[in-house]
């Protein structure tokens, strides 16, 4: 999964957040602000890895001038040969849009297919506990070999009000577009009065509400990670 740029407005502040990775390196990305993710914990497998490793600022095609930032995820079926990968900005993030110009990945670069691989765009902030009530998420989840009990290629668009990760009981509204996103587009989250706006390629796809509706500062990350109980014995 690639990203191109990323837009926002700043909570409490009518800001503009900008990003077209343009960087030379990874250090030069932190001091931006960006946090590539280090420690174990959900979500994915257990026992798998994360780091700078997955996580690399490369030019868009051969010979291009302009770069973008690639998230790579690797497994050979246990949790101790599963990379991870996510990269995150500081939780300043409450009403305004976010866009994103994103890559999104069908086929493995090698092995097998059929992987059950999560690549994600999305705004959150922690879950201090079950149900915590201030836990608030507005997510883009691209699932190329289905997931979660459903076996179809489809892209979520996912509002969160809490959730109690085990045993899994979730409170949120979701939308998903069944079909194939291999390729590039682009990826819009509205968080505006009251109401979350979905949007996908220029087309509005999705408004959630109510209860969903964040209450505090969210993360903007991105992430590529398998899901528990999809990976394949051998790949």
């Amino acid at each position: 999964m690639a990203l191109a740029f990323a837009g926002a407005q700043i909570a409490q502040a009518q800001e503009l957040f900008f990003d077209d990775f343009r960087q030379e390196s990874l250090t030069a990305l932190a001091d931006h602000g960006w946090t590539v993710r280090q420690a174990p914990g959900h979500p994915g497998i257990v026992g798998a890895r994360w780091g700078a490793g997955s996580v690399a600022l490369v030019p868009k095609s051969s010979g291009a001038t302009n770069q973008v930032l690639r998230l790579r995820a690797t497994t050979n079926g246990s949790g101790e040969g599963t990379q991870q990968a996510q990269i995150c900005q500081q939780r300043k993030f409450f009403e305004g849009t976010y866009a994103a110009r994103v890559r999104f990945s069908d086929t493995p670069v090698r092995g097998l297919d059929g992987d059950a691989v999560i690549q994600s765009f999305y705004l959150v902030s922690p879950l201090k506990h079950d149900f915590d009530p201030e836990f608030s998420e507005v997510d883009w989840e691209y699932l190329p070999n289905g997931g979660w009990g459903d076996t179809r290629t489809r892209l979520y668009g996912i509002t969160w009000q809490t959730v109690r990760l085990d045993p899994w009981q979730a409170h949120n509204q979701a939308h998903e577009e069944f079909r194939s996103m291999d390729g590039w587009h682009t990826l819009v989250l509205q968080v505006m009065h009251g109401k979350t706006h979905h949007w996908l390629d220029g087309v509005e796809v999705a408004v959630h509400g109510g209860r969903n509706y964040p209450v505090v500062p969210m993360s903007l990350n991105f992430n590529h990670w398998f899901s528990p109980g999809g990976i394949l014995e051998v790949s």
